[in-house]
């Protein structure tokens, strides 16, 4: 019998399903729902059959063993994954708050220099719309439309042709690791 194909089964299931994704997440850091989702897509792949009526606690442990399975492989993701931003944090994860280190702040300085370099000599409105957005002051497209006296309609598109061109303009000055986005 095919276990989809049987509902009673598929009801029954169901709140132990949710039970075991409750208790197997937090140690697997992940959310119940997406542990409990993860299991229903692995028995949709397999085409899993039904285990033996004859034995009533069958579907039961598959069930757990199928949460303990997925419960490992999220494990085993959050290991291999690597944040994107490779600086510590301070506090992050519990860990001391590392000491700031010079060259950091000197490169980090250079980064900021040539970005506002780069804006400066951006064409048209554009250095205006980049200083709005990057504002300390955190203005909405509302307010940022209203200082340059544009519609809030065209913000979005003059935006991105600034953000465009502020991409070739740093792009040639610096040897970009690849391709991104919908640039090509």
């Amino acid at each position: 019998m095919d276990l989809l194909k049987d509902p009673d089964l598929v009801t029954e299931l169901g709140p132990l399903l949710s039970a075991e994704a409750a208790a197997e997440a937090p140690g697997a850091g992940v959310d119940a729902a997406d542990l409990e989702q993860a299991v229903w897509v692995r028995l949709l792949e397999s085409g899993r059959r039904a285990p033996d009526p004859a034995d009533p606690a069958e579907p039961a442990r598959w069930l757990r063993r199928a949460v303990r399975a997925e419960a490992r492989l999220a494990r085993r993701r959050a290991r291999r994954e690597v944040p994107y931003d490779h600086r510590p944090r301070a506090g992050a994860a519990g860990g001391p708050v590392p000491v700031p280190v010079p060259e950091d702040a000197l490169l980090h300085g250079e980064e900021n220099r040539a970005l506002r370099s780069a804006v400066a000599r951006l064409p048209g409105r554009c250095p205006e719309l980049m200083k709005a957005l990057l504002s300390p002051r955190d203005l909405t497209y509302r307010e940022i439309a209203g200082e340059l006296g544009i519609s809030q309609g065209s913000l979005g598109p003059v935006r991105s042709r600034c953000l465009g061109c502020l991409r070739r303009m740093l792009a040639a000055e610096v040897a970009a690791p690849g391709l991104r986005g919908m640039e090509r």
